[in-house]
């Protein structure tokens, strides 16, 4: 009599944690999750134009920052995303034939991105990987040059160099997984890359273009609403 009393009472909780768990990523659901990511470029860069010492190029390092978003379940298996987030700043620094002199600016940046995805498995998985594909929008913004940039480049302390870098549209990969914690509360991590290229300028007339490329990776927590 124990025995069948724990069994019943085993099958009951399975029951009921399905029950629980089951369509947490099915057609219509709308997730509204939070979280942070870290930006890092995988950065190419061009020769400063004339007049510069030869084979000066710069480099742009990681960041991170607050993310959220919203994800809608248009299928099962297909979602649309819509990251959310706050800017990252980077630090610019000197690289080729100026590599070592220190940081030359920083840059704030905000990536757009919308992206299609596909998520393998049933809505009722507890265990979803997924890949997705869509496009960004770099915006950069809020540069700041520092006195390292304006000496090698011939500026002065009532002139100094400024910077800017253009904002660029690119392409964006994405391969994650999410786990339902519960019926309406989930993990997920995500891994992007980027393809985006943009062009830097200084007061002086000199350009750069540089290839960003980053690579991002974000942890967020999500409800289903």
């Amino acid at each position: 009599m124990k025995t069948k009393f724990l069994l019943g009472a085993a099958a009951s909780l399975v029951a009921l944690f399905a029950a629980g768990s089951a369509f947490a990523q099915s057609a219509g659901s709308i997730v509204v999750y939070g979280g942070a990511a870290q930006i890092n470029p995988q950065v190419e860069s061009g020769d400063l134009t004339a007049p510069s010492l030869a084979g000066t190029k710069v480099d742009v390092k990681k960041a991170t920052s607050f993310v959220g978003g919203i994800t809608y379940y248009w299928t099962d298996n297909i979602s649309i995303d819509l990251p959310i987030a706050a800017p990252f700043k980077h630090d610019v620094v000197g690289a080729g034939a100026i590599d070592g002199v220190g940081k030359l600016g920083t840059v704030k940046s905000l990536p757009m991105t919308l992206l299609a995805q596909y998520r393998f498995g049933q809505a009722s998985s507890s265990f979803r990987p997924f890949v997705g594909a869509g496009v960004t929008y770099g915006y950069f913004f809020k540069p700041r040059s520092t006195a390292v940039l304006s000496g090698i480049t011939g500026g002065t302390p009532s002139n100094p160099t400024t910077l800017s870098m253009k904002s660029r549209w690119g392409t964006t990969m994405e391969l994650g997984a999410a786990y339902n914690i519960t019926k309406d509360w989930s993990a997920s991590v995500e891994v992007t890359k980027t393809f985006i290229k943009t062009t830097g300028s200084l007061s002086t007339g000199q350009t750069i273009e540089t290839t960003l490329d980053p690579v991002s990776v974000k942890f967020g927590i999500g409800y289903r609403f």
